[in-house]
């Protein structure tokens, strides 16, 4: 991506946290893209650029402003929707169908769970996006602690005429009964899976999680953290996995929780991180890559914040 796009980029990912009243993530997205442009040596009219993202920034003092008295939107207009969907999927640089699901995980983790549900249902339809987008609809359906709606929604899918392999649907359930499990709930899912072929399943998850890349990774369910500054050091906290990319993770943490919120930004490493997935409990390093307030949407005041695992 040649610098101009760069910084193209970064000022669209300013508006969106802008439109959504996250002002401080705005300014430094702006400040990015000033840096960028003093650094660059291939840029023209660098003074114009300097001059547009500066009138922005002086733009940013206002909305503070506005915002103190402004009341809180639930959700995001469909326009601001979709430029989250465009700007996220374009920066995915992958194949129209992995773009569109980088869209659709990008709107769940801005707090528009409802246009993200209704994008997962459309993306199931496809053959090489229906196992993802399937757990994405759990996932949002858990995200909301609606346990039983994601149960009904998977007992719909078994008399669908949605065509899941018997691995597919194993896969799903897998997940979705680890989950259920480990919130204390007793129910059991159906499986229409032989023996062998749970073998098959098996196998291709050990495959994953030995890769450990960026397209295929273990599904993780939930994280152990030890925090180690601020008032909470030494304490290990525990948070279900809300959305997961690749080796990207996502948690939602309280924004009543200050003590919580504080302890944890941007480039916090923790080696000794405790990952539950399906069929194990295993210790992998990560690193905080983004944390960003929603506010707008059902966790609105909470706090959404991205790990990437970097080592299992």
């Amino acid at each position: 991506m040649d610098v101009e796009s760069r910084i193209k980029g970064l000022m669209k990912e300013a508006e969106i946290y802008q439109t959504q009243g996250l002002l401080d993530e705005a300014k430094d997205k702006y400040d990015d893209a000033t840096a960028l442009i003093r650094m660059s040596d291939e840029l023209e009219d660098k003074e114009t650029w300097l001059g547009t993202v500066s009138e922005k920034i002086t733009a940013l003092g206002g909305d503070f402003a506005k915002l103190k008295q402004a009341p809180r939107q639930p959700e995001l207009s469909p326009e601001v929707q979709d430029l989250i969907k465009d700007l996220f999927s374009s920066q995915a640089q992958q194949d129209e169908d992995t773009a569109q699901l980088e869209g659709a995980i990008a709107l769940a983790k801005f707090g528009q769970l409802e246009r993200a549900l209704a994008d997962f249902n459309r993306l199931i339809q496809k053959d090489s996006l229906r196992v993802p987008a399937a757990k994405n609809i759990l996932r949002v359906h858990i995200v909301n602690e609606d346990f039983d709606k994601a149960v009904a929604q998977y007992d719909d899918w078994l008399s669908s005429d949605i065509v899941f392999s018997s691995q597919q649907f194993e896969s799903i359930r897998i997940f979705l009964q680890s989950i259920l499990d480990r919130k204390g709930i007793d129910k059991r899912l159906q499986t229409v899976i032989t023996p062998s072929g749970m073998a098959a399943v098996v196998k291709q998850v050990d495959v994953e999680s030995d890769k450990a890349s960026e397209e295929d990774f273990l599904d993780i369910t939930f994280l152990g953290l030890t925090i180690y500054k601020g008032p909470l050091e030494g304490r290990v906290m525990e948070f279900d996995v809300n959305f997961q990319r690749g080796n990207i993770v996502s948690i939602i943490v309280s924004g009543k929780d200050k003590d919580l919120v504080d302890s944890l930004t941007v480039g916090d490493k923790f080696p000794d991180l405790e990952c539950s997935s399906a069929f194990a409990v295993f210790m992998a390093s990560g690193i905080i890559t983004e944390k960003m307030r929603i506010d707008s949407g059902s966790k609105r005041g909470d706090f959404r914040v991205d790990l990437k695992i970097q080592s299992v």
